[in-house]
């Protein structure tokens, strides 16, 4: 152990495991110390970050020996970008240490008896599996280490790509992402050429200074490809010079849209896109059903792995088409519409109304009259008068964000007592939480882990609860 300062180093650590969210563990006199950036097998010297008594966190700054566990990314911007962190593991390690994960939450924060877990479903793609993705153009390229301090090189240049994590006002120069098809690539790289040539100026975040913002694409699996470009200002002129270009050069694109975008922020929710060419909206698929995205609509980003996951929850639900679901948080309806073939009644609740809009359009385009989407708080919306109204469930689907449900909304399902719940989540910390207050009348009676991210610490999970 070395100090500087107040900086505690500790050399030579052995990591042993994989934690929660990506971390790796060593132990050191009985201490457990937390490692961003490390494999099981690797021995490293490593920085503290925090330093309790029983536990600590730190970061490695070099690696002794690597793990023999360890394969080599395939990403040249691995480990600068902050996204594809396991891309040095083989792909069915990542997939072992997300079901030690949805064990080892459920266990410990749940605190309660489980069933086996089902083997975790990976994915078929574990490249160009995203449908969505979004670049931002900055006026300061982010330098690697390499970097700064080279004649000619400067952070002061026109970049388009991804922000580093933890740095808001630079972004790496991406010229090739494996997230998605190499479209992606295609249209990224020539509107950054086409932009530094005509010298459009890109934004600056700190003086909300430049033209040039942010580029959002989403591609189909139905082949529809949507674009939406994001300006700090109009300028039509260069508008339309930059959008005829593009158009030009990819004709792969099947909408492109623009949003003025005047706010200090990037959220684009409370704005309007335009649209410059075709419909204005994608259709993507599952299985049979359509759905209708438009450039603020919210939809899975993993199509192929979401259709995985709407099968488990569809077949967790076991419906013989006599029984009223509830789908909370139903976003745009997608889960609902995908298991309303052998339901007598959806009754899909969000809070967002522009997603219960989409969820009713969605609904209407796949022919499907017995499904009513409300827009609201659950705990208001779920009061006996509307029971009364619409039918008590039979069953309950929940796909809650990462925070997991409100309590209240908790003790609101333990009130209804629907005598079953398939809870889908993103956080199995979360979820393993609210399963565990939900054990005062219910019980697990299946668990499914879905891979929906590979390179990623992230897990999705699908639990069947059933009433006592």
């Amino acid at each position: 152990m070395k100090k500087k300062g107040k900086r505690i180093i500790l050399e030579n650590l052995i990591i042993v495991d994989y934690a929660a969210e990506g971390k790796a563990i060593a132990k050191l006199d009985g201490k457990v110390i937390f490692i961003s950036g490390a494999v099981p097998g690797d021995t490293a010297d490593v920085m503290l970050t925090k330093n309790k008594k029983d536990w600590a966190e730190g970061r490695v700054l070099k690696i002794k020996e690597f793990s023999k566990e360890r394969v080599n990314p395939f990403c040249k911007h691995f480990g600068i970008c902050g996204g594809c962190k396991w891309q040095m593991l083989p792909y069915q390690k990542q997939l072992q240490y997300k079901q030690q994960e949805v064990e080892q939450n459920l266990r410990r924060i749940g605190k309660i008896s489980l069933p086996e877990i089902l083997p975790i479903i990976g994915a078929d793609d574990t490249v160009h599996y995203r449908n969505k993705l979004e670049f931002t153009f900055s006026n300061k390229r982010y330098l690697t280490n390499d970097e700064i301090g080279q004649t000619g090189i400067s952070v002061q240049q026109n970049a388009l790509g991804f922000h580093v994590p933890r740095i808001f006002d630079k972004a790496i120069d991406i010229d090739e992402c494996y997230l998605m098809d190499d479209v992606n690539n295609k249209i990224r790289n020539t509107i950054r050429t086409f932009a530094l040539e005509n010298k459009f100026s890109f934004y600056d975040i700190r003086e909300h200074t430049g033209w040039l913002r942010n580029i959002i694409i989403r591609l189909c699996n139905t082949g529809e490809l949507m674009v939406n470009i994001c300006l700090n200002y109009d300028e039509e002129i260069d508008r339309v010079k930059l959008f005829d270009h593009l158009l030009n050069h990819v004709p792969e694109i099947t909408t492109l849209l623009y949003t003025i975008n005047p706010k200090w922020n990037d959220s684009i929710y409370d704005l309007t896109p335009q649209v410059y060419f075709g419909k204005g909206f994608v259709i993507e698929k599952l299985e049979s059903f359509e759905f209708k995205i438009s450039a603020k609509s919210f939809f899975q980003t993993n199509t192929q792995q979401a259709e995985k996951l709407y099968t488990v929850t569809r077949d967790f639900a076991a419906l013989n088409g006599n029984e009223i679901v509830y789908d909370l948080y139903c976003g745009t309806g997608s889960i609902g519409i995908f298991v309303s073939k052998q339901a007598k009644k959806i009754i899909g609740v969000e809070v967002i109304e522009e997603a219960i809009a989409d969820a009713k359009e969605n609904a209407a385009l796949n022919h499907i009259t017995h499904a009513e989407f409300f827009s609201g708080d659950v705990i208001k919306i779920c009061n006996d008068e509307f029971f009364a109204i619409h039918g008590w469930p039979d069953v309950i689907i929940t796909d809650p964000p990462r925070v997991g449900m409100h309590e209240k909304l908790v003790n609101k399902l333990l009130e209804i007592a629907a005598p079953k719940i398939v809870y889908v989540s993103c956080n199995t910390a979360t979820q393993a939480r609210d399963i565990g207050l939900l054990s005062e009348k219910y019980v697990i009676e299946k668990i499914q882990p879905v891979d929906m991210f590979p390179h990623t610490h992230h897990i999705e999970c699908v639990v069947l609860l059933k009433l006592k």
